[in-house]
């Protein structure tokens, strides 16, 4: 809501607009931007899912740093890559002095701990002796770690998603609300309740392939059929064992690339996401954290995925801040994206948001829905694009010539975890209920076939499948090679069979081919 002031047009930045702009400093920008006006104005904007919210002369924090932290942990929330910058631009002393002023408050006692945290330095402060803890995040605004961990220096309980060297960030926004509220394991619990055993276990046959094939088209590869078949039986592993550890992620790498091109630790080069579009001219799209860094940061992810697990965090927040951490890291030259979608089926199936004796082939939803996935994507590497500093060589080898490591290691999941939730979504309504639909419809056709002519059923195969491929009608060619003996009236109230239980604009998809 806005009130006519005439000096609302005099606008001061406050909490990280205002220290990013005191410092100078060069970071991702934070989602929430805050201005305070010199009169009564009130007013929030959102473009592009950034909102710029101007509060009225009252909000005014003070001109301290101290008062412009708190500030932004109270409104902008608590964006850890930004704070990390700041620390270790400020001066300590000032700092100190801010917390000293006001000890037991919850939000200086957030920053102290922060502050800590984040710079791996202590303040020259005496721990907190009297005092309710505090949560570090509040679990209305963040998705948290509901086993926290009591912090006596600080009186905080410690509720991060991770630690030091990898600590992502989710907020409760409305949409993840509703996702929440929709109850989506339920949802899917439902649609297959009504199908039998048998038919759910053929189903989950289909469902690893198709995921299989997905997976690989992504990133525009035709995998041979043993590579298929190992990625397959990795899936199958996916619902009991966990693979998020040092040396299954690099058993999980070695199976699904090219032997070529195994991997025997994680990278010690730099690597990059980009294309040629003309002689010695790289378009890049992502820069990946440097070599040197690869190591911490992975140790930090598989230290997050275990706290997450432990925990008992929100099964999606936890495979979209792991899934997506891996592809941001990639620690490989090569399987990174293959890995990436592993191991959100990995993760849903262990925490049992999957059914038992099912799998969402959610690589499905992403290759049908493009420019989803590539925005979920893109939500974090075009920031990250724009503060890396590199240089490339004649022969497309990158060296990043400044330290962006505190951006791979606090990222706000956010955008990652609603694209998830959408991708989840959009495989239980479109590709687990159409496998269903599609087998059960079979099984209906085929025992319509059997009572018109009893054949094998390869052949009875061959006639769906045919028929699928040509809108509903076997094609004179086909019936010349494969069903020459069958009568008119035979091929005819055959072909209204299929049709009525597919339709006749039905075209061949991964389900009729495996038939």
């Amino acid at each position: 809501m806005t009130s006519q002031d005439p000096q609302s047009n005099a606008l001061r930045p406050a909490g990280y607009t205002d220290l990013v702009d005191r410092y100078g400093l060069e970071v991702i920008p934070n989602w929430h931007r805050s201005l305070v006006a010199q009169g009564n104005t009130h007013r929030v904007a959102t473009v592009d899912a950034m909102v710029e919210e101007t509060y009225p002369a009252s909000y005014w924090p003070g001109e301290s740093l101290g008062d412009h932290l708190e500030f932004a942990l109270k409104y902008d929330g608590t964006n850890l890559g930004i704070l990390a910058r700041v620390f270790a631009a400020a001066d300590p002393h000032d700092i100190e002095a801010y917390l000293e002023s006001k000890p037991t408050g919850k939000y200086v006692r957030r920053i102290w701990f922060l502050y800590e945290f984040l710079t791996g330095e202590q303040l020259s402060l005496d721990d907190l002796t009297r005092g309710n803890y505090v949560d570090l995040l509040e679990s209305k605004e963040y998705y948290t770690a509901s086993k926290a961990t009591r912090i006596k220096r600080q009186r905080v309980n410690d509720n991060l998603l991770g630690s030091q060297q990898f600590c992502p960030t989710v907020r409760r926004t409305d949409a993840l609300r509703e996702f929440e509220a929709a109850d989506l394991p339920r949802k899917c619990q439902e649609a297959v309740s009504s199908y039998s055993p048998e038919l759910l276990k053929r189903a989950r046959s289909h469902l690893y392939t198709k995921e299989t094939k997905s997976s690989f088209e992504i990133e525009r590869i035709t995998p041979t059929s043993n590579r298929t078949e190992r990625f397959i039986s990795m899936l199958q592993l996916a619902e009991n064992e966990d693979f998020c550890d040092k040396p299954r992620l690099m058993d999980l790498q070695n199976r699904i690339v090219d032997p070529r091109f195994k991997a025997t630790d994680y990278r010690d080069s730099q690597n990059y996401v980009g294309e040629t579009v003309a002689w010695q001219n790289e378009r890049i799209h992502y820069v990946c954290p440097k070599p040197e860094d690869i190591h911490e940061l992975m140790d930090g992810l598989i230290a997050s995925h275990q706290r997450l697990e432990e925990g008992g965090a929100s099964v999606v927040v936890h495979a979209a801040s792991i899934a997506y951490g891996f592809v941001f890291m990639h620690p490989f030259e090569d399987g990174n994206g293959r890995i990436h979608r592993f191991l959100i089926h990995n993760i849903l199936a262990r925490r049992e948001f999957t059914p038992e004796g099912i799998m969402f082939p959610v690589s499905a939803a992403m290759l049908n829905t493009p420019a989803e996935y590539d925005a979920s994507l893109e939500a974090y590497s075009r920031p990250i694009l724009e503060l890396a500093e590199y240089t490339l060589d004649d022969d497309g080898r990158m060296t990043v010539t400044n330290d962006v490591a505190v951006w791979y290691r606090y990222v706000d999941m956010t955008a990652q975890t609603e694209a998830l939730y959408r991708f989840i979504e959009q495989t239980i309504d479109s590709e687990l209920v159409g496998e269903l639909v599609f087998l059960a419809n079979y099984d209906k056709t085929k025992g319509l076939l059997q009572e018109i002519v009893d054949m094998p059923d390869r052949r009875i195969d061959l006639f769906i499948r045919f028929c699928l491929q040509n809108n509903g009608q076997l094609s004179a060619q086909k019936r010349a090679s494969h069903f020459e003996f069958l009568t008119d009236d035979e091929v005819s109230r055959m072909e209204a069979a299929v049709q009525t239980a597919y339709g006749n604009g039905t075209t061949v998809d991964d389900t009729t081919a495996q038939l």
